[in-house]
């Protein structure tokens, strides 16, 4: 049974969608604000958070953030902000996924689904150990190394970089990495792609506005330019 924790102050949308969630056989903890948010993550370890960006003591970015430097668990984020610079920032603090309020229990659904059969996936297609320059991929252990290093990637993040490093060579749209990596439920657009090639190259370039592993191919997408081995 997965665990699925809900960060979520408002009471009577937190009891529908904990109701949901446990008629879907998931075990679901609470939270009502950041703080308690933050010391139930660490206690129970969720395989999944649900996330609310307004939350009284500490706001839903910020525990984002607290969160992502801990652990990898995927995060959606719930969000009554609609602008696409809000989506931005909650992506780059290190959110997996977003959706708007109000939203609908089915597509809710289909989003704690889909982020959890991409965590859990222990193997990709194609080779198990990628090497590219200075980056290694181990993709049944979904670990990477730069330089000997290792380097701290969401899921999300893993599943692209692995994704791009095995196309090595190719030009992939946007829309195709969004239906390879994040799958035909999401329902985001591409600039969702373009937030996490920009935090990937931030943790794997030297100088990410001169990225040698992650190129853009100006009106076309995307090209992983270092050879692959």
């Amino acid at each position: 049974m997965k665990k699925v924790l809900l960060v979520e102050d408002d009471r009577p949308l937190a009891e529908v969608v904990t109701y949901n969630l446990r008629k879907e056989g998931y075990e679901v903890v609470t939270a009502g604000d950041g703080i308690q948010g933050l010391e139930t993550a660490r206690r129970e370890k969720p395989d999944l958070v649900l996330l609310d960006i307004m939350l009284p003591g500490l706001d839903g970015l910020e525990l984002c953030r607290l969160l992502r430097k801990e652990s990898n668990v995927p995060i959606i984020m719930l969000t009554a902000r609609v602008t696409e610079t809000d989506k931005i920032v909650g992506l780059e603090v290190g959110a997996d996924d977003y959706i708007t309020k109000p939203f609908s229990v089915k597509e809710l659904m289909a989003r704690v689904r889909a982020s959890l059969r991409r965590a859990g996936m222990s193997q990709m297609p194609g080779d198990t150990i990628i090497k590219a320059g200075d980056i290694q991929i181990d993709i049944p252990g979904r670990l990477v190394t730069l330089a000997g290093k290792p380097v701290e990637l969401t899921p999300r993040e893993f599943d692209l970089l692995a994704y791009l490093a095995q196309n090595h060579g190719l030009v992939l749209s946007r829309e195709q990495i969004l239906e390879k990596v994040w799958g035909w439920e999401f329902a985001g657009d591409t600039k969702t792609v373009d937030v996490h090639v920009s935090w990937l190259r931030r943790k794997l370039e030297s100088d990410p506005s001169q990225p040698q592993y992650i190129i853009t191919v100006r009106g076309a997408g995307y090209r992983f330019g270092k050879w692959v081995k």
